[in-house]
C-alpha cells in the first residue's frame, strides 16, 4: 500500500517538476539522495553540488534568517512539488475483517459445525423412519408437522452465532475508530517551531514544507529531514535510525544533516527544511513496512490459530491489546523508521500487564473445567443411550435406523457443546476491552491521554509514585522573589536605584545574552492576566527579573543576535550551568554563566562588591555565603541560581573544548531565588494517594533544602515522621559497595524509607525505580509510576510500571517513553488515573462474579440436567441467548459503572492478590445454590406445583413444553436479578448505591428483560419456549427477586469464617518453576522458545557452578530477580550501567545476566568474567 502512494507521489511529482521546472533550483529527487548520504559524504556533495547551505536556500527561494514568506500560494505549491509532511497510516481493517478474524474463535466453531451437522441431518429423511424396529429411546410418537421443524434448532444456533460475531466485531472495529481518533488527536497537538517572515511561529507539523527554517532545541523530536545551518552544541540521538547509541554531534562543516524521527539531546539550532512526509528517512522507511507489515500479520494469525481453545480467546484479546498498543503510537512521532520491529520487539517483551495475567490464568482455570464436564456429558449421554437401547431393550442395530442413531449422537455431541460454551467465559476478552476501552475515552476528560491500553489497569495498582518537581507538583510559573547583589541580601525584588549601574549593565547582558533565544515573556493575553512565559521557565524567570528591574532585554538581544554568539556551552543534566561566549568589540572574549548556585560559586574566585568592582571571593566567604544566603532561600522553598562572567584575552584564543578551564575563575554578579509556588489542588492530591496506600517520593535536580521545604508545602513528608531526604551523591554512596557495584539489598535499606531525592542525574532516578521495582523487599511486588518531562527522564519513564509524561512542558522524547501523557501536566490528574485503573479492575472483578455464578449454575444444570433425563433442561439456543446476554450486555452494563472516590480508600490490590477474592468466591457460590436448588425444584416437582405436563424424557422433536420454558425464564430472571447483587465485590450491603448513576446499566438491565419477555411469548420452536401465563410470569419474577433476598443472607455469612473457600485467578512468583525460570509464568512462551530456555538453563546451571565461590548463593538469597530485561528492553542507560555492574564477578547480581539469556553467547558460560556481555 505505502509503495502505491510512493509511486504516485512520484509520478506527480515528475509530472510537477517538467512543468515548474524552472521554480526551483533543486528537485525532489536531488534532495532526497542528498539527504541518504551521511557526514563528510554530505559536506562533500554539498559543495561540489551546490556550493553551501547558503546556495541550496537560494535556490529553495527561502532565506536563513528570516524564513519563508509563509503566503498561501507559495506554500500550496511547495506541497505540490516537495509533498506534505503526513506519512498516511495504514489501512484500518475493514468491517468484513474483523468478522472474519471474530469467526475465528475456537468454541464457535465448533458451535458451526454442530449447527451445520444438525441442520443436515433435519433435511435427512431417512427410509427407516416409520421402522418401529429402531430405538426411539424415550418413546412418544412424533407428528409429522415437528418432524418437519428439526431444521429449526440448528439455524437458531446459526443466528446466535452471527449475533455473537457481529457484537465482538462491531466492538473491534469502534474501538478501532476510537484510536484513530486519539491518534489524529496527538498528531494534531504535535506543533514545532518554525521562522515564517521573519515571525517564530509554532505550526502543525503536518504543516511543514520544504524550504521551512526550523528551529530545533533540547528534547525535540524531528519532523523532517533537513540542513543543520546555524546553531551551537547540537547532538542528536540517531539511534531510532542507526541503531547506533553514542550521541552524534552536529555542525555545518562536519555533518550537517538532520533526520526526521532522531531526537535532539542537546543544544540548539536552526535546519533547513528538505524533505517532507514519505519523503523524509523515516517515512521511506514506513512505506517500506507498510507493504511488510501485512504479510507478517498473515503468518502471526496462522500460528496462532492452533493453539487450544481458550488461548484463542486470550490471542484474540491480546491481539486486540496489541493492536491497540501499535495503533496508540502516533505515527509522525513514532520512532524512526524501524520502529514497527522494535514495537514487535518490545511488546513480547513487556511483561504482560497484571490483570492480564490473572485473566490469562483464570481463563486457562475455567476452560479445562469446562472442557472436562462437557465431555462426561456427551460420554454418559451416548453410554446411556447405548446401554439402553442395545443391551437393556436388546434392539438389533439395523442398517436403516443408522440416521436415526446417528441423529441423536449429534443431539448429544451439541448438548455437550453447549455445556462447553457456558463453562467457557466467552465475555472476559470483551469486559476487559470494553472496560479499558470505556476508561480511556473518560479518562481524556480528566486529562489523561492513555497511550497503552493496559497502563490504566496497572495504575490502579499502583504502589508508588515518583514523581518530578518542577510543573508537576507546582506551576512552573518561575519569579524571582529574592536576590543577592552587590554585597546586599534583598528579601524582595530590588529598588533599580540601589544597584550600581555596572553591576547592573553586565547582569542583564548576562541574563539577556546566556539564555535561548527562544525563551521570551509575551504582554498577557487578556487584560488583568500574568504576561506570557515562553520557553525555558527558569530563563523567563531570570529575564521577568530584568523587567522588574525596570530595564529591558530586547535591545541587548538585537544588539547580538544569535548568529553572533561565538560559542555556547547548553545547559545539560551534568553540567547543571549554561554559558555562552562573545566577542567584544576589542576582540577579546567574555563569557556569561548561569546555572545552579552550589555549582557555580564553587568556580567563582571573584564577587561584585555594592561599587560593582570584582573582590576575591574566598572559599571560606562562599561557605559564609551559603549559610547565611543560599540555606535561607532553599528553605523558603526557592530555587537559587547563580550568574557570573569571565574576561578572556583576545590572544592567544583559549581552548574552547577544555570545559574544564574554561568554567573556572568566573566572578559573580548575583545570586537569585526563584520562586516556583506549589499547584494549590497538589497537597490535596497527595493526601489522596496516601490514603490509597500510594507513596510519593519527590525526585528533583534541585538543591536539597528547597526540595524539603517543597516536600513538606506539598504534604510528602511530615515533620516528626521518620523519613529520609538524601541528595544524589549520597544516595549512590549508599547503595554501592566498595567497588561502585549497585548492590539490591542496599537499595532495600533506603527506599521504603526515602520521600526526597534531590540533585539527583537522571540515572539516579532510573536506579531508584529499577531498585524499587525489583525489590523484594515487601510481599507485594512494588508497582512504581514515574513522571517526567525531560528528554533525561527516559530511561525512568521506560523503566516504570507506568509512565506518565506531561503534555505541555514534556519534551517528545519523554512523551514517546510513556505511557499516559497528562493533558494539563497536573499531578492531581494522576490520582484520578489511579481512580480510574482501580475502576476497571473492579469493573472486571464485578463481571467475573457475575458471570462465574452463571457459568457454574448453567454448567451443573445442563450436566446433571443431560445426565438425569438424557436432555438438557436448557436448550442450545437458550443456553447461547443466556451466554449473549450474560456476556455481552453484563459486559457492558458492569464495565461501565463509573469510578467513586470510595476507591480511593482501600489498599492497592498488588500482584499477588487473586483476580476472585474469598468474599467474591462466598457469593459465587451462595448465589449457585440459591438458583440451583430452586431449578432443580422446578425441574423435578415443576409440573405438579404448576399443574402443567411434565417436559422430561421427551422424544426427540417434541414441541417445546410450558415446564421448560418455566425453568428457562426463571433462570434468566435469577441471572438479571443477581446482575443487581455483582455490582458490589467488597460484601457491601446496599447493592442499588449510586445506580442511578449508570444509565447505560439501567437500559441493560429493564432491555434485556423486555427482550426476554418477547422471546417466552413469541420464541416458539426456535427458542424451545412456550408462552406462559401471567401467574406463571409472576412467580418467574418472585423467584427472582429472591436473589436480592438472598444477596443479603449471604452478606451476613462473615467470609473469615469460611477457610475452605479457594480463591482464583491468582499470580504466585513461584509456581513449580525451577528458580531459573523464575517469573516465567507472567511470561507468554511458545514452545520453540521454551526449548531455547531450557538448553540455557543447562549452562546458568554450570555458570552456577563456576560462581559458587563468588558467593552467587547470596544474590539467590536476596531473590535476585529475573525480571530485569525480560519486562521491558532496558534502556541503554541501564544496558551501560548493567555492564559496569558486571564488570567484576564477586558478588554479582545474576539478574542481569539471566534476564536477557538470549543476548548472551553460549561461550559466556566458560568464562564467568564476561556475563554482561551485551
Amino acid at each position: 500500500m505505502g509503495d502505491m502512494t510512493n509511486s504516485d507521489f512520484y509520478s506527480k511529482n515528475q509530472r510537477n517538476e517538467s512543468s515548474h521546472g524552472g521554480e526551483f533550483g533543486c528537485t525532489m529527487e536531488e534532495l532526497r539522495s542528498l539527504m541518504e548520504l551521511r557526514g563528510t559524504e554530505a559536506v562533500v556533495k554539498i559543495k561540489e553540488t551546490y556550493g553551501d547551505t547558503e546556495a541550496i536556500c537560494r535556490r529553495l527561494k527561502t532565506s536563513p534568517v528570516e524564513g519563508l514568506p509563509g503566503t498561501a500560494p507559495d506554500l500550496e505549491k511547495r506541497k505540490q512539488i516537495f509533498g506534505q509532511n503526513f506519512i498516511p497510516p495504514k489501512k484500518p481493517k475493514t468491517f468484513l475483517q474483523l468478522v472474519w478474524e471474530a469467526l475465528q474463535d475456537v468454541t464457535l466453531i465448533i458451535l458451526e459445525i454442530a449447527a451445520i451437522i444438525s441442520l443436515g441431518l433435519s433435511f435427512y429423511h431417512p427410509p427407516g423412519e416409520g421402522n418401529e424396529g429402531c430405538a426411539t429411546a424415550q418413546g412418544g410418537a412424533e407428528d409429522e408437522g415437528e418432524a418437519e421443524a428439526g431444521w429449526i434448532e440448528g439455524a437458531a444456533i446459526l443466528l446466535s452465532v452471527i449475533c455473537v460475531v457481529l457484537v465482538t466485531a462491531f466492538n473491534d472495529w469502534s474501538k478501532e475508530k476510537q484510536f484513530r481518533g486519539l491518534q489524529s488527536r496527538i498528531e494534531q497537538e504535535q506543533k514545532f517551531t518554525v521562522v515564517r517572515a521573519g515571525q517564530v511561529v509554532q505550526i502543525p507539523v503536518a504543516e511543514i514544507v520544504v524550504g521551512d527554517i526550523a528551529q530545533v532545541k533540547y528534547g525535540d523530536l524531528l519532523p523532517a529531514d533537513g540542513l543543520f545551518i546555524q546553531g551551537n552544541d547540537l547532538k542528536i540521538d540517531e539511534s531510532s535510525l542507526t541503531g547506533e547509541s553514542d550521541q552524534v554531534r552536529k555542525s555545518v562543516d562536519k555533518d550537517p544533516m538532520l533526520l526526521s524521527g532522531t531526537h535532539v539531546m542537546e543544544g540548539s539550532g536552526r535546519m533547513l527544511v528538505t524533505a517532507v512526509g514519505v519523503n523524509s528517512q523515516t517515512g521511506i522507511i514506513f512505506t517500506l513496512l507498510g507493504a511488510g507489515g501485512e504479510e507478517e500479520e498473515k503468518k502471526d494469525k496462522k500460528g496462532k490459530m492452533q493453539d487450544g481453545n481458550v488461548d484463542a480467546s486470550q490471542s484474540k484479546a491480546k491481539q486486540q491489546d496489541g493492536a491497540a498498543a501499535m495503533e496508540m503510537q502516533p505515527l509522525k512521532s513514532a520512532e524512526g523508521g524501524d520502529a514497527d520491529d522494535r514495537k514487535k520487539a518490545s511488546m513480547h517483551k513487556k511483561e504482560k500487564s497484571v490483570l492480564q495475567g490473572k485473566l490469562t490464568k483464570l481463563a486457562v482455570q475455567i476452560g479445562k473445567a469446562g472442557l472436562v464436564m462437557s465431555a462426561i456429558t456427551v460420554i454418559i449421554l451416548v453410554l446411556y443411550f447405548t446401554v439402553d437401547t442395545f443391551v437393556v431393550n436388546k434392539k438389533p442395530w439395523l442398517p436403516e435406523c443408522t440416521p436415526v442413531y446417528v441423529q441423536y449422537f449429534v443431539k448429544f455431541f451439541i448438548i455437550g457443546v453447549t455445556v462447553l460454551v457456558v463453562a467457557v467465559p466467552e465475555g472476559l476478552p470483551l469486559a476487559v476491552t470494553i472496560s479499558l476501552a470505556y476508561s480511556v475515552k473518560k479518562m481524556m476528560k480528566d486529562n489523561n491521554l492513555v497511550r497503552h491500553l493496559d497502563a490504566c489497569e496497572t495504575m490502579g495498582n499502583a504502589t508508588a509514585i515518583c514523581s518530578d518537581k518542577t510543573g508537576t507538583l507546582t506551576t512552573n510559573r518561575m519569579t524571582v522573589v529574592q536576590a543577592y547583589v552587590g554585597d546586599v541580601h534583598y528579601k524582595e525584588i530590588p529598588d533599580p536605584s540601589s544597584i550600581n549601574t555596572n553591576t547592573m549593565e553586565l547582569l542583564v547582558n548576562a541574563i539577556a545574552i546566556n539564555s535561548a533565544y527562544t525563551t521570551k515573556i509575551l504582554p498577557p493575553e487578556k487584560e488583568g492576566a500574568l504576561p506570557r512565559q515562553v520557553g525555558n521557565k527558569t530563563e523567563c524567570g531570570l529575564l521577568g527579573f530584568v523587567l522588574d528591574l525596570k530595564q529591558d532585554y530586547e535591545p541587548v538581544r538585537s544588539q547580538m543576535p544569535e548568529e553572533k554568539l561565538y560559542k555556547v556551552y547548553t545547559f545539560n543534566s551534568v553540567r547543571k550551568s549554561m554559558s555562552t561566549v562573545i566577542k567584544l568589540p576589542d576582540e577579546s572574549f567574555r563569557m556569561y554563566s548561569k546555572g545552579a548556585s552550589e555549582i557555580v560559586l564553587k568556580k567563582c574566585c571573584k564577587i561584585l562588591n555594592g561599587a560593582g568592582e570584582p573582590r576575591v571571593f574566598r572559599p571560606r566567604d562562599r561557605d559564609e555565603m551559603v549559610k547565611k544566603v543560599i540555606e535561607p532561600m532553599a528553605c523558603d522553598g526557592l530555587r537559587t541560581i547563580c550568574v557570573a562572567y569571565r574576561d578572556f584575552p583576545s590572544s592567544p584564543e583559549p581552548d574552547w573544548d577544555n570545559e574544564n578551564d574554561i568554567l573556572n575563575d568566573l566572578t559573580c554578579i548575583c545570586v537569585v531565588g526563584i520562586e516556583d509556588p506549589v499547584r494549590p489542588e497538589v497537597p490535596e492530591a497527595i493526601r489522596k494517594c496516601q490514603r490509597a496506600g500510594i507513596t510519593v517520593r519527590m525526585v528533583t535536580g534541585d538543591n536539597i533544602n528547597t526540595a524539603r521545604a517543597i516536600a513538606i508545602k506539598c504534604g510528602i513528608i511530615h515533620p516528626g515522621e521518620d523519613f529520609l531526604c538524601l541528595e544524589g551523591k549520597e544516595f549512590n554512596r549508599r547503595i554501592r559497595n566498595e567497588k561502585g557495584e549497585i548492590e539490591q539489598e542496599r537499595i532495600d535499606k533506603i527506599w521504603p524509607k526515602l520521600r526526597v531525592l534531590a540533585r539527583s542525574s537522571p540515572t539516579d532516578k532510573h536506579t531508584l525505580v529499577k531498585g524499587i521495582i525489583d525489590s523484594t523487599h515487601t510481599e507485594q511486588r512494588q508497582v512504581v509510576a514515574v513522571t517526567g518531562d525531560g528528554t533525561n527522564d527516559g530511561p525512568a519513564l521506560k523503566k516504570a510500571d507506568v509512565g506518565f509524561a506531561m503534555g505541555i512542558a514534556g519534551t517528545d522524547v519523554a512523551k514517546e517513553a510513556s505511557d499516559i501523557i497528562l493533558t494539563d501536566d497536573n499531578f492531581s490528574s494522576i490520582v484520578k488515573a489511579v481512580m480510574w485503573g482501580r475502576n476497571v479492575y473492579d469493573s472486571i472483578s464485578k463481571f467475573l462474579q457475575f458471570q462465574l455464578t452463571v457459568n457454574v449454575v448453567a454448567v451443573i444444570v445442563a450436566f446433571t440436567g443431560a445426565c438425569i433425563t438424557q436432555d438438557s433442561p436448557l436448550k442450545a439456543v437458550q443456553m447461547l441467548w443466556v451466554n449473549l446476554i450474560m456476556d455481552t450486555f453484563a459486559s457492558l452494563a458492569l464495565a461501565t459503572e463509573p469510578p467513586t472516590e470510595t476507591l480511593l480508600l482501600r489498599k492497592p490490590y498488588g500482584r499477588n492478590k487473586p483476580l476472585i477474592s474469598r468474599t467474591m468466591m462466598k457469593n459465587i457460590l451462595g448465589h449457585a445454590v440459591y438458583q440451583l436448588a430452586l431449578i432443580f425444584t422446578l425441574l423435578f416437582v415443576g409440573e405438579k406445583m404448576f399443574q402443567i405436563d411434565s417436559g422430561r424424557n421427551a422424544p426427540l422433536h417434541s414441541p417445546p413444553s410450558e415446564h421448560y420454558t418455566i425453568i428457562f425464564n426463571t433462570f434468566v430472571m435469577m441471572q438479571l436479578f443477581n446482575e443487581i447483587n455483582a455490582r458490589k465485590i467488597h460484601g457491601e450491603r446496599n447493592v442499588f448505591d449510586g445506580i442511578f448513576r449508570n444509565p447505560i446499566f439501567c437500559t441493560i438491565v429493564l432491555g434485556t428483560f423486555a427482550i426476554q419477555i418477547v422471546i417466552v411469548q413469541f420464541g416458539g420452536k426456535p427458542f424451545s419456549c412456550s408462552p406462559l401465563q401471567l401467574d406463571q410470569w409472576m412467580w418467574c419474577i418472585f423467584i427472582g427477586l429472591g436473589e436480592l433476598v438472598w444477596g443479603q443472607v449471604i452478606a451476613t455469612i462473615p467470609t473469615s469464617r469460611l477457610k475452605f473457600l479457594k480463591e482464583a485467578g491468582r499470580l504466585t512468583q513461584k509456581e513449580e518453576i525451577p528458580e531459573e525460570e523464575l517469573n516465567e509464568d507472567v511470561e507468554e512462551i511458545d514452545h520453540a522458545e521454551r526449548e531455547l530456555r531450557r538448553g540455557q538453563i543447562l549452562w546458568f546451571r554450570g555458570l552456577n557452578r563456576i560462581q559458587t565461590q563468588i558467593e552467587v548463593v547470596n544474590t539467590f538469597k536476596s531473590g535476585a530477580s529475573f525480571q530485569g530485561a525480560l519486562r521491558r528492553q532496558s534502556s541503554v542507560t541501564s544496558q551501560s550501567q548493567d555492564v559496569a555492574n558486571l564488570s567484576s564477578p564477586s558478588r554479582v547480581s545474576l539478574s542481569n545476566a539471566l534476564s536477557s539469556p538470549t543476548s548472551l553467547p553460549p561461550a559466556a558460560a566458560g568464562h564467568p568474567r564476561r556475563e554482561g556481555v551485551p
